[in-house]
């Protein structure tokens, strides 16, 4: 993602006051993370100043950040929007969050919105970095709607009809965005397919079937690749039917990828093909900019099947021990969220 422009916070520039305190989860170095004190200025003409409620952790990205394996080639392409620091670390990252604004233009105070913003108790953002989140989403199940673009623009770049048979390989958060969205075009067959057969729960209240690898349907028109593994991508190419595509939304770090293109790859004339959110795909870059698609996809969020996706929840001030067991797979589900508990005061806690 490099989408947008960093807030304003430590230090006050010249000019400016700083108008409450804050805490921000930082990545301090591999595998290393931490909570520091944030101050905040006062939101100027154009600026928001939003009250954190729930962010959630993007499982495949962040814990690739906080392992600190992010390829130098990659770093400046990485980028979130609001991120300070660089990679390795110290990074402050991150790019699922839902607050409400408590101070800017008047018909935005008291909105819950969505903001692409790090893990922090508030920030300062101008006010077209949020977006409203609408009426009928929960604000804990707003905090998917990078999640929801990120497929939306999968499908974009995909472009399935009516009918089409379409398997997902990797049932994580992207994988069964991608699988629900897939499921509300008519006709359409869609399988899930994952190694981990609690996997079969979420597919079916999802709407969409479930296989294991050895079990998954082939000659499908189409594969959706998301579970950032080689054997995962080589699963993918071998449930394609003749002249179908792969499109691939795993990111890899810095790790290798081996796929075996013998067999059928050439004379199947299939293909692997790229999908990456940072730009809007091209069958919709004429027509519609970041803003739309993600406004988009805060109302596909009025799907209560997306529940599914929220699978654990944790404090703010647990999130350095968070991240550390997310890394090492010792928490298993979908998405965590992290809650923005308040004191008595009103002020989110924080213990840096």
């Amino acid at each position: 993602m490099c989408r947008g422009v960093t807030s304003r916070t430590d230090a006050a520039p010249a000019g400016f006051t700083l108008t409450r305190a804050a805490c921000a989860f930082w990545v301090e170095a591999p595998g290393r993370g931490a909570l520091r004190p944030v101050g905040l200025t006062a939101p100027g003409p154009g600026e928001v100043l939003v009250r954190a409620l729930h962010s959630g952790v993007s499982r495949g990205t962040e814990t690739i950040v906080f392992r600190g394996r992010v390829p130098a080639d990659q770093r400046e392409a990485m980028r979130a929007p609001h991120q300070e620091g660089d990679f390795p670390g110290p990074v402050k990252y991150g790019y699922l969050s839902v607050g409400v604004v408590e101070q800017g233009p008047e018909d935005l105070v008291g909105r819950t919105v969505f903001c692409l913003h790090p893990h922090q108790t508030a920030y300062v953002v101008p006010a077209a970095a949020v977006t409203v989140v609408p009426d009928g989403v929960p604000a804990r199940r707003a905090v998917l709607a990078g999640t929801i673009e990120t497929a939306l623009n999968a499908l974009w770049d995909l472009g399935p009809l009516i009918g089409d048979r379409v398997a997902v390989v990797g049932a994580g958060m992207v994988g069964c965005s991608v699988a629900r969205l897939l499921a509300r075009i008519p006709a359409t067959e869609v399988t899930l397919v994952d190694v981990d057969t609690e996997r079969a729960r979420v597919a079916a209240a999802l709407g969409v079937g479930f296989a294991l690898p050895a079990d998954a349907p082939p000659g499908r028109d189409a594969v959706v690749h998301c579970s950032a593994t080689s054997e995962g991508l080589q699963v993918s190419l071998d449930l394609l039917g003749a002249e179908g595509t792969v499109l691939d939304l795993s990111w890899y770090g810095d790790r290798p990828v081996q796929v075996a293109l013998g067999g059928s790859f050439h004379s199947g004339r299939l293909g692997i093909r790229a999908s990456q959110v940072g730009t809007v795909a091209a069958a919709r870059r004429g027509t519609r900019s970041h803003a739309d698609r993600l406004a988009l996809a805060l109302g596909l969020l009025r799907d209560p099947a997306f529940d599914e996706l929220l699978t654990g929840e944790s404090g703010f001030a647990e999130l350095p021990e968070v991240m550390d067991a997310l890394a090492a797979g010792r928490f298993p589900g979908l998405c965590h969220t992290i809650r923005y508990d308040a004191d008595p005061a009103g002020e989110p806690s924080c213990t840096p």
